[in-house]
């Protein structure tokens, strides 16, 4: 069996799970989630526990159970304390702002880009640390909009100027060599 599909998903206090079949909702303090799975792996719920099962053994049943499994476990922890994806503005004169619920970011282009938060997405920025921070209960879907934030200026490899998850590390150039080095002009 899938070591991660063969785990069971723990149910904290303040959250309730609803199995219809194929489809599972989950509510909690931070907003509720519903999802549609596929009929090779099926949903109990015991003992404030929910078990993921397979049908058979064969090798795409046997892959998409810990995807279940795991998928299930996004949405419990969504619902009960959300998901977090920090980014950071790097540059001279780079910075984000908060407009109302809108994000303002200046990075160098002629005007101001606005970045308006989709439904279940919250936006925080601070000035002094040059954080932004992508708040939701859906993992995939502050990843993407911390993806589309981060290409609006990506870091470049010459200077790290742009916008960076916190944790990413941009690999760096030496650039051009500068005047006087071999085969230059004099």
């Amino acid at each position: 069996m899938s070591r991660i599909g063969r785990m069971p998903v723990n149910v904290p206090a303040g959250v309730t799970v609803n199995i219809n079949g194929q489809e599972l909702s989950v509510k909690g303090p931070k907003g509720e989630l519903t999802r549609q799975f596929l009929s090779t792996v099926s949903l109990a719920l015991e003992n404030g526990q929910i078990i993921v099962t397979r049908s058979s053994d064969a090798p795409s049943v046997r892959a998409i159970h810990g995807t279940t499994r795991a998928l299930v476990s996004n949405m419990v922890v969504g619902v009960s304390t959300g998901f977090t994806k920090v980014l950071e503005v790097n540059g001279v004169g780079y910075r984000a702002e908060m407009d109302g619920k809108n994000l303002v970011l200046y990075v160098g282009y002629s005007h101001p880009v606005v970045v308006e938060p989709p439904d279940g997405i919250t936006f925080e920025a601070d000035a002094k640390t040059h954080q932004m921070k992508v708040i939701g209960r859906d993992r995939e879907q502050v990843g993407q909009v911390a993806s589309n934030i981060r290409e609006i200026r990506p870091p470049e490899p010459y200077k790290g100027k742009g916008i960076r998850y916190i944790d990413e590390r941009v690999r760096r150039k030496a650039g051009k060599a500068g005047k006087g080095a071999k085969g230059g002009k004099k």
